[in-house]
């Protein structure tokens, strides 16, 4: 039996007169009960009436839970003037081992030296988090969350496809990573079972996502201090170890290549928010500053980013080898070959610290609990986008859904085809560069700012973009990733020329950008020039 919301659905939404259809026509000025002459959804209309959607509603939000999904978020409801949580919520979502396991990839996968590594991570990670700092000001200007918003640059249809894409990447990067998390649990004891790790880890995250927005900021406002005190133990235990290596950075095609691989690797990781970034903002009141909206999201994104993939660099530079061909006798080249990241944490804290150590390692394998919470809380999100009878299901059943989806893909993926899956989103993340790509030059060239976003269009297919232009460039986007790609699947014709052969250098990301940027721009002008919109 299908959960209906009557005449409570806010798809059903007209704008005002006030908002004229570019074409000249008048447009009906009802609007349903619910919603202001903005398009904002008061919170008690969620709980109105005798609907089973409405009954759901009511018990839920007896226990806290957030009754909101994808609805504009009406102006004195934005009471989180706390602008500091713009900065813990990716405080918490980065200060975790899978950013530490980014850092450690450069010295067993792509056999970077420590200083052009670490001038990687710099460099990329600041243009990485770019997007999703700007974003991020979006949320307490519009009350929109982001793939909401995203109507505005692809298009009442086109989102759709976007939504997909991003639901992809929520689930497949929860699976990745709850998979980390299972096995540094499973590393500390090999009688907790993989699924046993992987279902502790997911009903922890579920439990912070089911409750919603306040309840997500307030977990990841504090879970980022115990694992920073860890990360600071790791720290402290190497450099005592005197295992630094400082590696000499490399020279000719294959470091070329391989910069530009890693610098995929990192920028993938911090630009991977972007899709997400207004989500966490919506309940902050339009007055706060973009600017310091901006700064605070900044600081949360790139201390731990540095500071993690930093940490977990120098501590790969340990193994000063593939682990694969050298020195046997390299207790940290023995633990990343059996147990990768774990095995390589275990070695730095297990000789030294004993069942301290141990505890230290389950800290970082619950880290991943924050890692996953905006995977979590924003798949329940784009879910609703697809159409209105998703809308139509409220959040926290998607929330559920979502959780059961990646569990399920986890479970087998922890003995059977975690590369594979790990490949598998390696490729799809591409998309974020089209995403932006687009995004971007409809706001500065077409919209040109704030201003040009007529915000009651959001509920109204016949006065968005067609999506005809952002779907076409899409479509380039993804020729340029193809072209310019270099994975363990497929070596693009462009990026085997980049690096040595056979591996390559991947500039996806780049190419990917470029292509569905310059294609949009011309198709955007003639789109606009025919429709109107």
């Amino acid at each position: 039996m299908g959960i209906i919301k009557n005449e409570y659905d806010v798809e059903g939404y007209s704008p005002t007169d006030a908002d004229p259809d570019p074409s000249g026509k008048q447009i009906s000025s009802k609007i349903p009960v619910y919603a202001d002459e903005t398009g904002a959804v008061p919170g008690e209309s969620f709980t109105i009436g005798n609907s089973l959607y409405a009954r759901i509603q009511r018990v839920a939000t007896r226990f806290g839970v957030e009754p909101r999904g994808i609805e504009r978020v009406p102006e004195d409801e934005r009471t989180d003037k706390t602008l500091a949580k713009a900065g813990t919520m990716w405080l918490a979502a980065n200060m975790v081992v899978s950013s530490f396991a980014i850092g450690a990839l450069a010295v067993p996968v792509f056999h970077l030296g420590f200083v052009d590594a670490l001038l990687t991570i710099l460099f990329i990670n600041l243009l990485g988090i770019t997007p999703v700092c700007f974003f991020s000001t979006f949320g307490p200007v519009f009350g929109l969350r982001q793939m909401v918003l995203s109507r505005f640059y692809f298009g009442w249809y086109g989102v759709k496809v976007i939504a997909i894409f991003n639901i992809l990447a929520c689930v497949g990067w929860s699976s990745v990573n709850v998979i980390v998390g299972a096995q540094l649990l499973n590393a500390v004891n090999s009688n907790i079972p993989g699924y046993g790790g992987i279902i502790i880890i997911a009903a922890a995250t579920f439990l912070v996502t089911l409750f919603g927005y306040k309840i997500v900021h307030y977990y990841e406002f504090y879970s980022w201090i115990p694992c920073f005190i860890i990360f600071l133990i790791v720290l402290g235990e190497f450099a005592h170890s005197g295992a630094f290596v400082n590696i000499p950075m490399g020279v000719g095609r294959s470091e070329t290549g391989s910069v530009l691989s890693f610098a995929s690797s990192v920028f993938g990781f911090a630009t991977g928010w972007t899709s997400y970034a207004a989500d966490y903002t919506v309940y902050q009141p339009h007055t706060v500053s973009r600017v310091k909206t901006f700064a605070w999201t900044w600081a949360g994104l790139i201390f731990p980013l540095l500071f993690t993939e930093t940490l977990g660099l120098a501590v790969a530079t340990a193994m000063t080898f593939d682990p694969e061909t050298g020195d046997p006798t390299n207790r940290y080249a023995i633990g990343y070959r059996k147990s990768h990241i774990g095995g390589l944490l275990a070695e730095v804290l297990f000789p030294p610290l004993g069942r301290f150590g141990h505890f230290c390692l389950v800290v970082l394998a619950l880290s991943i609990i924050a890692n996953n919470c905006p995977n979590i809380y924003s798949v329940s999100l784009s879910l609703q986008v697809l159409g209105r009878w998703t809308q139509a299901v409220p959040r926290f059943i998607w929330t559920f859904v979502g959780t059961l989806v990646y569990c399920a893909i986890a479970i087998p993926g922890y003995s059977h085809f975690e590369d594979v899956l790990e490949n598998f989103m390696l490729i799809i993340g591409y998309w974020l560069a089209i995403y932006e790509g687009i995004a971007l030059p409809e706001h500065f060239f077409f919209k040109r700012g704030i201003a040009g976003y007529a915000i009651t269009h959001y509920t109204a297919p016949h006065l968005l973009p067609p999506g005809i232009a952002a779907i076409l460039a899409f479509c380039f986007g993804v020729f340029g990733a193809v072209m310019g790609m270099a994975q363990v699947w497929f070596v693009g014709p462009v990026g085997r020329h980049i690096g040595a052969a056979p591996y390559g250098g991947d500039i996806g990301f780049p190419l990917a950008f470029a292509f569905a940027g310059v294609s949009y721009v011309g198709l955007r002008w003639v789109e606009k020039g025919w429709f109107g919109r």
